[in-house]
């Protein structure tokens, strides 16, 4: 099955910028996230690959072959939405069977592949029943069942497990990704939440405002944002206002020792995230007092929050591994190593937004 590649691809509805000009590619067999919050032009994005919505300028391409034109109902893509868009009136087979039946295909041929695909999502046995009678699960199942059904080139996602609770979409989480490296089908997945993202993709597109902010595999994305949206939206962080100086950033009355790449007395933001500041680890750079506001005990977690010199913060620490147990109102010192240091420059303040559109 081919990849998919778009050049220069973008979208306005009138004076609105929903996606502004995009160059991605989707390699063949892999499951991309698109990413980001509410407003940021991903569901947009899948729309005009999908074929629901024409690009305003660009290209899309399956493989070599260009596509831009092509209608939805010729591109040969699978489409799970939000709310699943089942007939309540028809069983599971038939709903799973629909698309098979209209492409010209027997009724019993329709049925037997509708039953081969209820087993491969772990449904045997429910053919017979109404949708109605089915868990949140089990119709998100029948869902991606009946977008398979016509083996397509592209399965496309759209916010499938929104409607699901916290548990079970976990669960759905990791059951569709082993589903689609079992198949191997090049997929897209559109989601605002990160933890979704991070268990699912083997890349991410981090958007914001209509623009690709950074892509990566989950790791790069965590580990090696390459601005403070990234660095915000994934995951946790703490940040710090600072300036550029000699050997580091100077944060209120406090040198840091960081590597900042940009000219000495630029504004910037310093940012490490929680797991890697240390409590009480002795001497060395960056080592600041601390006083405990708030303690949180998560189980196999335990989060403190502090006041400090550069701001309040917020670290990690995994129980039993460094033993560290303090209370509210107790006094402590923290570490931000050098390498956990992540400096950003700070954005020109934006001028009046004009995109809006998921």
């Amino acid at each position: 099955m081919p990849g998919l590649v778009l050049k220069g691809i973008s979208k306005r509805f009138g004076g609105v910028t929903a996606v502004e000009p995009t160059d991605l590619t989707f390699a063949e067999g892999e499951l991309t996230a698109l990413l980001g919050p509410s407003g940021c032009g991903k569901t947009t994005l899948l729309r005009m690959i999908a074929g629901l919505e024409a690009p305003t300028l660009g290209a899309i391409f399956l493989g070599s072959v260009p596509i831009t034109d092509r209608p939805a109902h010729k591109r040969k893509f699978g489409m799970v939405f939000q709310s699943f868009a089942l007939f309540p009136h028809l069983s599971v087979r038939d709903n799973v069977a629909y698309s098979l039946t209209i492409a010209g295909t027997s009724r019993g041929e329709a049925a037997t592949k509708a039953d081969s695909l209820l087993d491969l999502v772990q449904l045997s046995g429910l053919g017979d029943r109404r949708i109605g009678a089915l868990s949140g699960g089990q119709r998100q199942r029948v869902a991606i069942a009946r977008a398979l059904a016509q083996e397509p080139d592209v399965f496309l996602l759209d916010e499938p497990m929104s409607a699901l609770d916290a548990k079970l979409r976990e669960d759905m989480q990791v059951e569709l990704r082993l589903l689609q490296q079992r198949l191997g089908i090049t997929t897209i997945v559109v989601t605002h939440d990160q933890r979704e993202a991070m268990t699912m993709a083997d890349r991410i597109v981090v958007m914001s405002n209509g623009r690709v902010e950074q892509v990566g595999s989950p790791q790069d994305i965590y580990h090696r944002p390459e601005n403070a949206f990234v660095a915000d939206f994934i995951g946790k962080a703490n940040f710090f206002d600072g300036v550029t100086e000699p050997g580091g950033v100077r944060v209120g009355d406090t040198l840091l020792t960081a590597e900042a790449n940009f000219l000495e007395g630029s504004p910037v933001k310093v940012a490490i995230r929680p797991e890697r500041a240390g409590i009480n680890e002795g001497p060395g750079p960056n080592v600041v007092p601390a006083t405990v506001t708030f303690v949180r005990d998560l189980g196999p977690m335990r989060e403190y929050h502090l006041d400090t010199g550069l701001g309040p913060m917020v670290i990690e620490y995994a129980v039993g591994e460094k033993g560290e147990v303090l209370t509210k109102g107790e006094t402590t010192e923290v570490r931000l190593p050098p390498e956990a240091l992540h400096v950003f420059a700070v954005p020109r303040a934006a001028p009046a937004q004009k995109v809006a559109a998921e």
